[in-house]
């Protein structure tokens, strides 16, 4: 990929897809009656959380939680869109009533700050769980088999990837989430083909992988390798430092895990050296799933609906937030 190439990244969301650009994040999801409509939400960082993307290691953590926020935006926009398809008419139309009624008072951005809060709460506490009951288990199991806090990390984290594992191939086995890991894989085989400099049409980004070096499935992988690592270097005597010590580390095992993750997807294209990201890759093998093309079609519409709004927000042409509706070319953008 050259340097004059952006580097974006996106999100699977209900039957669609958000692509986040310079100037703006955009959702594409497909209806039910096969119209693909937006949610198109430019970007408004504040100038505190732009200066400390900039700085190594504490970057990680303010883009995670930054990303967890807005996602949590698009994905509940997906979520009304489905659960709107699946609906009834008379009660829509009832629905309908009660959101415009609670939008003229104001209630729709509180709902938006509230969604917000909810995403960063629920990350935080599924990173906070997801850390410290693999911590519990192994206690449980060899707390009283052998001395070595080294050798107990290790087996803490064969534990939290083996729940991990557990935990991705049950829930792709439900249809719901099953069509969003296929969504996920569209978005990374757009991503590819972007970055290959290839034209966006659903045959040639089907000929790409569906797994990326950026993904975050990548990065779950390299906080519980880095996890090992980084506990093992601070000591602890009994479970309740033991504890306190996971809490504590927590933020750094985070943005070690994102410089990290940046660092092996610089360097994929150097022989040897792109083995490092293969654990991620391996993982994504249950996150993502094979798209079909009319998936494909929504994640290039998504990804082109994107590029053209933060074109037009340079040239000072868009300063909406909106939804909007149509069917678009993916191969006319």
């Amino acid at each position: 990929m050259s340097q004059e190439t952006p580097s974006y990244g996106g999100q699977a969301v209900i039957e669609g897809v958000m692509f986040g650009g310079k100037h703006i994040n955009v959702t594409a999801v497909r209806r039910k009656n096969q119209e693909i409509t937006f949610l198109e939400v430019p970007r408004s960082d504040k100038s505190w959380v732009v200066k400390l993307r900039k700085i190594p290691l504490l970057r990680g953590i303010v883009s995670i939680i930054d990303s967890s926020a807005k996602g949590s935006k698009h994905l509940n926009y997906s979520a009304e869109s489905y659960a709107e398809d699946e609906t009834e008419p008379e009660e829509l139309a009832k629905q309908q009533k009660e959101k415009e009624k609670k939008k003229d008072e104001g209630w729709s951005l509180g709902m938006i700050f509230g969604v917000a809060v909810m995403g960063i709460l629920s990350f935080l506490f599924g990173k906070v769980i997801f850390t410290l009951v693999p911590v519990f288990v192994e206690d449980f199991l060899f707390g009283n088999a052998f001395d070595n806090y080294v050798l107990h990390n290790l087996v803490e984290g064969a534990i939290k990837l083996v729940l991990l594992l557990v935990y991705l191939w049950a829930i792709s086995q439900t249809p719901v989430v099953k069509r969003l890991f296929q969504y996920h894989g569209a978005e990374h085989k757009v991503i590819s083909a972007f970055e290959a400099g290839e034209e966006l049409t659903v045959q040639n980004v089907q000929k790409y992988s569906r797994l990326h070096y950026r993904c975050g499935s990548s990065f779950m992988m390299l906080t519980i390798v880095l996890g090992v690592i980084i506990y093992s270097v601070v000591p602890w005597d009994n479970l309740t430092q033991r504890v306190l010590q996971r809490i504590i580390l927590l933020p750094v095992v985070i943005g070690v895990s994102f410089e990290v993750l940046k660092g092996t997807n610089a360097v994929r294209d150097i022989p040897g050296l792109k083995y490092l990201g293969y654990p991620g890759l391996w993982l994504q093998l249950l996150t993502t799933k094979e798209p079909k093309d009319d998936m494909v079609e929504v994640s290039i519409a998504s990804f082109n609906r994107m590029r053209e709004l933060d074109a037009a927000i340079e040239a000072g042409e868009y300063s909406e937030v909106r939804v909007s509706g149509g069917i678009l070319d993916p191969a006319k953008g």
